[in-house]
């Protein structure tokens, strides 16, 4: 197919960026880069192989093959002449404190109330407390009912409005009112936002005040079963702070539909009928006239594992910075395995991170940018994001001065595909850049196919949004070029079904990694414009990361 075979990189659509007037624009006669389409790196395979061995043992956090990991990033880092993030000890490790907690006790939820029975732990209900504390326990606990639990100022919605938890456990829904309603005007319609999160309840409940918060879980709107819920190990890892989380909740957690309709019919109502009312921008909280009381015992263990960061200086705005980040870890060994005990996560995520690390290496064959290129790999996303919640809050440089960033995570391994599929789509002004770039590869932006299940907000990238940096979340689709959708969804259906959190994802030397290659292009024009020009994209209007953008726009200035 002719429109696969000759493409032209960034450098010539420089000018469309408004740089100013004394920068050199570059010929549309003369391209920056001439390419060919299927070849960004020939060194990727060799990384998406060596990371993904046996030899790496699953690169858990804290073991033997985190050791491997850095070691052999860290050696191609400095063989390309990339700064190190600690100048001091010529390193490239940022060490993110852990702390992993174990529950080995939980008792069932119990109520004040004789007409109600208990909640069998995993079977109708999960609870922990993210505080670091060996006992926790609520009593009597006043349950109030807060709809969504969501204060969202630019959607005009609060469901804490005139609400004092302090004392009482809240009991919220999952997703937001525009995945129920599927009103396009209602938040984001079918699209899940960040306030449909369960992250966001724990947090907005811990903000208010609350002694505890219990999220309803429903297959639909949650996008998962319970047994994803209650189905595995209850061993939690966060971020060793130094308050040990005294600032959360006493406890958190999930109840099944069930259990809740077991709360509301006592009330004189039901689940499906309490759902239907928190839909309505002026619902009020309901007090389920009973108490709550749990209890969770856990053990800690403390533990450091470093993100990976080396990055290129700008030539002019050296704080001005594009980021390139994936997740270097997965999820180690299982020792009870007697046949395949080792969690190779090749497509989750050592595509990704072989992915930054071959934009690492052409970056460093390239002129020097205007903006500097950070390359963070990070730690402990299999464990709740950690790694890159902790660059987010100890950035290298400030993240008002970043400028944008892409984010990879499990890159497509099937071949060439059509399309380019952006997670979140819609959110940014990141997007177009994309759009371009893709339409000049003769192909197409295509949103999530699912994005109710709110995928946006499960990787890494999500934690540089939360404090204001547009992020582009992007990889190849489904459409495959020659062979079509069907073949293509067939292909992730089986990594989804076969191979997800499983030792069966394992390197394929048959995998067709011309489709990564493309979108290697892809990444690295976006960023090449962003480095050389000096846009600010923005998130779109509306966007619940928009207002914190603009408050460091005086920082850009």
């Amino acid at each position: 197919m002719q429109k696969h075979l000759v493409l032209i990189a960034g450098g010539l659509l420089l000018s469309a960026c408004s740089p100013a007037a004394d920068e050199p624009q570059v010929s549309q006669s003369e391209p920056a880069v001439q390419v060919d389409p299927y070849n960004f790196n020939e060194n990727y395979r060799g990384y998406l192989e060596t990371l993904s061995s046996d030899e790496f043992a699953g690169r858990a956090p804290a073991s033997v093959g985190e050791e491997k990991t850095v070691a052999f990033v860290e050696g191609k880092f400095r063989e390309w002449g990339l700064k190190p993030y600690n100048a001091d000890d010529n390193n490239y490790q940022q060490q993110v404190p852990l702390v992993k907690m174990m529950p080995y006790k939980v008792s069932d939820m119990t109520f004040s109330s004789d007409d109600l029975e208990p909640l069998a732990y995993r079977t109708q209900m999960m609870a922990w407390s993210p505080r670091v504390m060996e006992e926790v326990a609520i009593e009597n606990s006043e349950l109030v009912f807060a709809g969504y639990g969501i204060v969202a100022p630019e959607y005009g919605w609060n469901d804490y409005e005139g609400l004092d938890v302090a004392g009482k456990t809240v009991v919220v829904l999952v997703n937001d009112p525009g995945y129920d309603t599927q009103d396009p005007e209602v938040f984001n319609g079918k699209a899940m936002t960040y306030y449909g999160r369960w992250t966001y309840k724990f947090e907005e409940a811990a903000r208010q005040g609350a002694e505890g918060v219990i999220v309803i879980h429903e297959t639909g709107p949650a996008g998962y079963g319970w047994g994803v819920i209650a189905g595995g190990s209850p061993l939690r890892f966060d971020l060793a702070r130094d308050n040990n989380n005294m600032d959360r909740t006493a406890i958190e957690g999930w109840i099944t539909d069930e259990g809740a309709d077991q709360l509301f019919a006592r009330i004189g109502s039901s689940y499906t009928e309490m759902r239907e009312a928190a839909q309505q921008p002026d619902f009020e909280p309901v007090s389920l006239e009973t108490g709550l009381s749990v209890s969770v015992s856990t053990k800690f263990e403390y533990l450091n594992s470093p993100n990976i960061i080396g990055y290129i200086e700008g030539k002019s705005r050296p704080e001005e910075h594009v980021i390139y980040m994936a997740h270097w870890d997965h999820m180690g060994v299982d020792p009870i395995n007697p046949d395949d005990g080792i969690f190779n996560g090749a497509q989750d995520n050592a595509s990704g991170t072989a992915g930054v690390m071959a934009l690492a290496e052409f970056w460093s064959s390239q002129p020097q940018p205007e903006r500097s290129i950070v390359f963070v790999l990070v730690t402990a996303e299999e464990r709740g994001l950690l790694g890159s919640n902790w660059y987010a809050n100890n950035p290298m440089l400030p993240v008002g001065k970043a400028v944008a960033g892409i984010n990879m995570d499990v890159l497509n391994v099937y071949g060439p595909m059509n399309d380019m599929v952006v997670v979140g789509y819609g959110n940014s002004e990141v997007e177009e850049l994309l759009t371009k770039y893709v339409e000049q590869q003769g192909r197409y932006v295509a949103p999530e196919p699912n994005p109710e299940v709110g995928s946006f907000y499960r990787s890494d990238h999500f934690n540089l949004a939360k404090v204001g940096v547009p992020m582009l979340y992007a990889k190849g689709g489904i459409d495959h070029f020659e062979l079509g959708k069907e073949y293509g969804a067939q292909k992730r259906a089986e990594y989804v079904q076969v191979a997800y959190h499983k030792p069966a994802d394992e390197y394929d030397p048959e995998w067709d990694l011309r489709g990564v290659q493309q979108d290697l292009w892809l990444y690295y024009w976006v960023g090449e414009e962003l480095a050389n020009s000096q846009v600010w994209p923005n998130w779109y209007a509306g966007n619940e990361f928009r207002a914190i953008r603009d408050e460091s726009a005086a920082s850009r200035q």
